[in-house]
């Protein structure tokens, strides 16, 4: 009897392993694959069950809210995300991209235990999601590539994308959001896959989630949860992560829920069994009151830390401004290729990876015009369509770096099938921090995987445009002679004598910030013409050749 029961057991590690996987395959199909193998196979006849279930589903459908788009508009991974990750030696070593990859779940393995030997070998199973959303205006492919956006944004956060579904409405239903019977087609979608969450393409009022949860029976969440949850997972300097709680308490605030004690009135004190004494009468205050005044509390105190880093950046600039030492802002979508193409100008080796918002925290670096003016170039968080304005108010600190720079170089993904589209998405965030009167050349990346005829498109209706491949290395040096001839460059001519003995003088014409047209040497000293910035010019009146 010990010997049966004792061979029951998997003998060795792999067949263990070997077994999560396989019991994890067969209980969730992706819809994908079963929906191209119902596409794939031929014709059958329906039987009299068939036929009368597709009546009932063809009669629900008919009296589904006047919806005219359906299920199963993925068709693979985002297509944001299904480029393949490659780097360069200007990359760097990219430790911060292995630190993060070391801590990602993984998919197929499951946290459900058959047996006490499989608790070595189990890891957190990745979020099986259903995406949802609706468009009252513009046509499907609009909100086709918006869904498929937020496929991009779901896989980054860390979920599997089962199935996807768009409904043209009117307007949005006040309750849920989704027409009744819409909401019904995802509770059954949900119920067939297996998912545990879903993910609405648009911000839902906190009636309208309530509303959809109850109908689906599992967890609802709404792009601006979405985007928020990425941003906390990204975040690592100390203000990077004090803005994204501000941001995610103010977005939590008036969704805050209560289900039993949260409800329940707290009192002090009773005295017998009759009654309350002095200061316990009233109705007192609930669970969910002190929760909301804690947040209240909380928010202030994130306020006051954010407000206490300001002047720290501010000295940096103002310390910059003082030298006259121009600022070059790299700004534009999520994805779009900021972070390589600040590492290809630069040598930053900021980390570079395949999702969207990988960076949050701005990166300034030091970089040289091919004539030898010096400048700095900041490469800021990256903007989404719909972005939440509490992750605008929260960043206005960071995104002021834009607003103060002396040029942006607004990056856009030209191989994206939509490129006009992100642009506007990005200056209308850049016009809510004051930066639209900035200078500003579009910088459109990925030349070398993008259409020639959506490059010639942007070059007829921009006036400023370089094209570029951060990846290859093309366009880069005409970027530079862009970026030299829009800085602000010395503009005090001065004609030098300097003795030979004052060889340090000459030296200091030689740094970033002075232009040295001509350089000749007489029997006194060196002659030079130079262009130098106006707060260098005094030291210099000495060695000023009087004509």
């Amino acid at each position: 009897m010990t010997e049966q029961k004792k061979s029951s057991h998997p003998s060795t590690v792999d067949e263990t392993i070997a077994r999560i996987l396989a019991a994890d395959k067969a209980r969730v199909t992706p819809f994908i694959a079963d929906e191209q193998h119902r596409t794939d196979a031929p014709d059958q006849p329906e039987s009299a069950d068939q036929a009368e279930s597709g009546d009932q589903n063809g009669a629900r459908q008919q009296s589904e809210d006047h919806d005219d788009a359906g299920r199963g508009v993925l068709d693979g991974r985002a297509r944001e995300l299904a480029e393949t990750e490659a780097h360069t030696v200007h990359d760097g070593d990219q430790y911060d991209l292995f630190e993060r990859r070391s801590l990602r779940r993984v998919e197929g393995l499951s946290t459900e235990l058959e047996d006490v030997t499989e608790v070595e070998y189990r890891q957190l199973r990745l979020e099986r999601v259903v995406l949802a959303g609706l468009y009252t205006s513009g046509n499907a492919a609009e909100a086709e590539y918006s869904l498929r956006e937020l496929a991009a944004l779901a896989e980054t956060a860390g979920s599997t994308v089962l199935d996807g579904f768009l409904q043209r409405r009117a307007t949005p239903d006040p309750g849920t959001y989704f027409g009744s019977g819409k909401a019904l087609e995802i509770k059954d979608a949900v119920a067939e896959l297996g998912a545990d969450t879903v993910i609405v393409d648009s911000e839902l009022a906190p009636s309208q989630r309530r509303g959809l949860e109850d109908i689906v029976k599992v967890k609802v969440i709404d792009r601006t949860g979405l985007i928020l949850d990425i941003f906390a997972q990204h975040a690592k300097s100390r203000e990077g992560k004090a803005q994204v709680e501000l941001a995610q308490m103010e977005y939590m605030l008036p969704r805050l829920r209560g289900w039993g004690e949260s409800l329940s009135r707290q009192a002090g004190g009773r005295v017998g069994a009759a009654g309350g004494g002095i200061g316990s009468r009233g109705p007192g205050e609930t669970k969910i009151e002190l929760d909301r005044r804690r947040i209240n509390q909380r928010m202030a105190k994130l306020r006051r830390e954010i407000a206490a880093m300001k002047p720290a950046r501010e000295a940096k600039r103002a310390n910059r401004r003082r030298n006259a030492v121009p600022s070059v802002a790299i700004a534009g979508y999520t994805n779009a290729g900021k972070s390589s193409l600040l590492n290809r100008l630069t040598d930053a080796g900021v980390l570079v990876e395949n999702a969207l918002f990988a960076t949050l925290d701005p990166t300034t670096r030091k970089a040289v015009t091919p004539d030898g003016i010096g400048y700095t170039l900041s490469d800021t968080v990256g903007f989404v369509r719909q972005l939440p304005t509490q992750l605008v108010e929260a960043f206005r600190s960071t995104l002021e770096e834009v607003a103060d720079a002396d040029l942006i170089l607004h990056v856009v993904d030209a191989s994206h099938p939509e490129p006009e589209s992100q642009i506007a998405a990005v200056r209308k965030v850049l016009t809510e921090v004051d930066a639209h009167q900035v200078d500003e050349i579009i910088v459109l990346n990925k030349a070398d995987a993008a259409e020639d005829h959506v490059i010639d498109r942007i070059r007829r209706r921009e006036p400023h445009v370089a094209v570029v491949s951060a990846h290859t290395g093309q366009g880069i040096e005409e970027l530079k002679e862009r970026i030299a001839a829009a800085i602000p460059r010395p503009d005090v001519a001065l004609e030098l004598l300097v003795p030979y003995a004052y060889g340090e003088v000459v030296s200091r014409l030689h740094a970033e910030d002075a232009e040295i047209l001509s350089t000749s040497y007489q029997e006194e000293g060196t002659r030079l013409s130079v262009k130098v910035r106006a707060a260098l010019a005094p030291d210099l009146a000495a060695y000023q050749v009087r004509d």
